[in-house]
């Protein structure tokens, strides 16, 4: 069974934070929150995590299409071709927030993620998922949690997502209510941007 771990997102506790840290570390998966929606994910360069998470979503890994989560910028050249100045003027512009960005990837990718041409790059707005990779050491993987429920799409109550997802992942942060709409996507590999997505994040910075 899952642990259940209280975190503050105004100032996430460190040693809460690195029980966490250890469980991706091991191959756990983990839920948490992000500014937007709950994901769950696991540690990018594991790839019995990454199965079990594909196998969750009932999907094959090589068919995937998961965000990779970063605590900032400076992660970007280790999995992304090199990009002109306009585009990193949009990153610079709408990271940390509620975007995800698809870009090229580039020859570094982990090893389960090597035939993919392009990758989703993530930098939320939360000190919880921030603090997460920062102990990690790397980014981590991520997809979001969505509901059965025909009206909700996602589940915001990180209880009612404790109940559910309890005895299929190894730890659910709660990290307070979530929001109930996803990230804009917006796909910049090619020469013009292209809104793959609209989400929670403003079209208007674009």
């Amino acid at each position: 069974m899952a642990e259940f771990i209280r975190i503050y997102e105004e100032n996430p506790n460190p040693k809460e934070v690195n029980k966490v840290v250890q469980a991706l570390r091991k191959g756990g998966l983990v839920i948490y929150p992000t500014d937007t929606v709950y994901g769950l994910g696991c540690d990018i360069t594991n790839s019995r995590a990454l199965e079990k998470i594909a196998r969750i979503k009932g999907i094959k890994l090589a068919k995937a299409n998961w965000s990779f989560i970063c605590a900032d910028l400076s992660n970007l050249s280790d999995y992304v071709r090199q990009i002109d100045t306009g585009t990193f003027k949009i990153l610079k512009r709408a990271l940390p927030g509620p975007y995800t960005f698809i870009l090229p990837g580039n020859n570094n990718l982990p090893k389960d993620f090597k035939k993919k041409k392009t990758v989703g790059i993530r930098v939320p707005d939360n000190n919880i998922a921030k603090a997460l990779v920062e102990g990690l050491g790397n980014p981590i993987v991520s997809t979001s949690i969505r509901d059965d429920d025909a009206v909700l799409e996602y589940t915001t109550d990180p209880e009612l997502i404790f109940e559910k997802w309890q005895n299929l992942v190894d730890v659910v942060i709660d990290g307070g209510y979530g929001d109930n709409i996803a990230s804009t996507v917006i796909d910049l590999s090619e020469s013009e941007p292209f809104v793959v997505r609209e989400g929670k994040g403003s079209l208007d910075i674009f």
